[in-house]
């Protein structure tokens, strides 16, 4: 795979995502906004793919938008000088939502703006001790962008992403982990091996890629519902589903067979039609 902004490196079920534009701090700008989703989107078909780690190059995770040609930033221009609305289509969290793999951000060093709320709705965030981190919307005159609104308050709670908003300070690694946006602090050198070390559990081959796909979405798209009703009747029709593929049937004869399981079924091809990943 090709991109503009983006390097990526497949070993053993885990792609390492690392965002290259080193000498701007991997400003997001148009074009890896467009290398992003469409990577996120494209994934989902790549069954040797079991487990994503995004990175940056150089000293910075991603500093932000790329704000270098003034207030503009802000906008997607169509043809250069009319500004084009935005489409919640076009929505690298979204993309990253909708994924049927698990992410994990490995935030080696400034995030801030986009730069961290593309990682909010990425499965597991990782950072290293020289992470500066800020939801500074309030200092550029901006509203919370990428679905953060949603995302921050419920990993953090409302208390902590408020402080965070309406103070839009920078802080650093060990608030982060305090303050439960992070999972693990990690000395910089320490960080990607770290992360890829946990993609690779997550991409072992003993494990169901649909069942850990179902999975996946399952948790995410239950978080706000309202009603625990509404979690039991969607996992109970994937229960009877999957319960009736290949997948479950070669889990238990391995297990009594007291061997490492082989599944056979694929995420490309092979998701319950029905659910959200189905929409």
């Amino acid at each position: 795979m090709a991109y503009e902004t983006l390097l990526t490196d497949l070993k053993d079920g885990v792609m390492t995502v690392t965002l290259n534009r080193p000498d701007k701090l991997n400003a997001f700008n148009t074009a890896m906004s467009r290398d992003l989703i469409g990577f996120f989107r494209d994934v989902n078909a790549m069954d040797e793919v079991r487990a994503i780690v995004v990175t940056g190059a150089g000293r910075a995770f991603c500093a932000g938008a790329d704000i270098s040609g003034g207030s503009g930033a802000f906008q997607v221009w169509n043809d250069g000088s009319k500004p084009q609305k935005r489409d919640a289509r076009d929505s690298i969290t979204l993309a990253i939502h909708n994924c049927l793999k698990p992410v994990i951000a490995a935030i080696n060093g400034a995030a801030v703006g986009v730069g961290i709320t593309m990682c909010l709705p990425m499965d597991i965030r990782m950072v290293s001790t020289s992470a500066r981190i800020g939801f500074v919307f309030n200092k550029r005159g901006m509203a919370m962008e990428a679905g953060s609104c949603w995302f921050l308050p419920r990993l953090v709670g409302m208390q902590q992403a408020q402080e965070w908003v309406m103070t839009a300070e920078l802080f650093g690694a060990e608030e982060a982990l305090k303050g439960g946006l992070v999972r693990s602090v990690h000395a910089p050198d320490d960080l990607l091996p770290a992360a890829q070390a946990l993609a690779a559990r997550f991409a072992a081959s003993t494990s169901s890629a649909v069942a850990a796909a179902v999975n996946r979405r399952l948790m995410w798209s239950m978080w706000g519902a309202q009603d625990p009703l509404d979690a039991v009747s969607l996992d109970l029709q994937c229960v009877g589903y999957l319960a009736a593929g290949a997948d479950a049937q070669e889990g238990i004869k391995s297990f009594f067979e007291k061997r490492a399981p082989t599944f056979p079924l694929k995420p490309s091809k092979d998701m319950p039609p029905f659910g959200p990943w189905s929409e």
